[in-house]
């Protein structure tokens, strides 16, 4: 699309600008709508996956089943089979979720709720610094989505050497994490082994999405929130935030 850049000087010149693509998207599991989530309408099938792990629907990808992806009027539906403990979850969720968002704390019925305990993450060992600078300098070029628009999130697995193994991208942040978390237990490759690199804000929600999806370290590129260092610190999950291409914080070493 053609827009005008005007600079600080005054002048003007036209432009060709890509937006990122933002969707409703209705993910409904047993027949039951769930949410409807703003999202980049590519690789839903891990994101209906990655949604229903870090939200505690099916405990295992292995309770997901029947993944069917169709674009309909104004948007998309995934829809998905769920087997296991998630179906009385799922039940109950639907009968009290009164509001639906792709983050924050819509849909959550009680502010205990809030301060459910998290699983503990798996031991495991130290990262090495020189990784995750490994991982930020290759990971712009895997990220085409982000190079032509300027506005999506990424998340990947990282091996423990600072390899790029799979990356997700998408308009919302969160979404970007359960796009990774789907496509990872998809494929019956451990998060636990590596770390999970995300560009996003590192809130309590992405922590927590990140223990759900049995990652053992955390890499985020801006601080994280005091909720998000008192949850990845009750759940032992190695927190690292502020990653640059020269520094990085080393915020909560849970390795062994």
């Amino acid at each position: 699309m053609s827009v005008t850049e005007v600079t600080a000087s005054g002048t003007r010149r036209a432009v060709t600008r890509s937006w990122v693509p933002e969707v409703p998207v209705a993910l409904e599991f047993n027949g039951l709508a769930y949410a409807v989530m703003m999202a980049t309408p590519r690789d839903l099938d891990d994101f209906a996956a990655g949604f229903a792990l870090s939200e505690g629907l099916a405990a295992s990808v292995r309770d997901i089943t029947d993944i069917a992806v169709a674009e309909v009027d104004n948007g998309w539906v995934v829809r998905a089979a769920l087997t296991g403990l998630g179906i009385d979850k799922l039940t109950e969720r639907v009968r009290t979720r009164v509001a639906e968002s792709s983050c924050g704390l819509c849909g959550i019925e009680n502010l205990a709720a809030v301060a459910r305990p998290l699983p503990l993450v798996a031991s495991h060992g130290a990262i090495e610094p020189a990784a995750i600078f490994a991982a930020l300098a290759a990971m712009e070029p895997q990220q085409p989505l982000a190079r032509e628009t300027g506005a999506a999130h990424a998340a990947a697995w990282v091996s423990a050497e600072g390899t790029i193994g799979c990356l997700r991208e998408d308009v919302g942040r969160h979404n970007a994490m359960d796009k990774l978390i789907g496509a990872m237990a998809r494929a019956a490759r451990p998060l636990s082994h590596g770390f999970v690199l995300s560009t996003a804000r590192c809130s309590y929600e992405i922590v927590e999405k990140a223990v759900r999806g049995r990652a053992t370290t955390l890499v985020c590129m801006s601080l994280p929130t005091s909720m998000a260092v008192a949850r990845a610190e009750a759940a032992g999950l190695s927190l690292w935030a502020l990653a640059r291409e020269d520094s990085v914080l080393l915020v909560n070493d849970a390795s062994a």
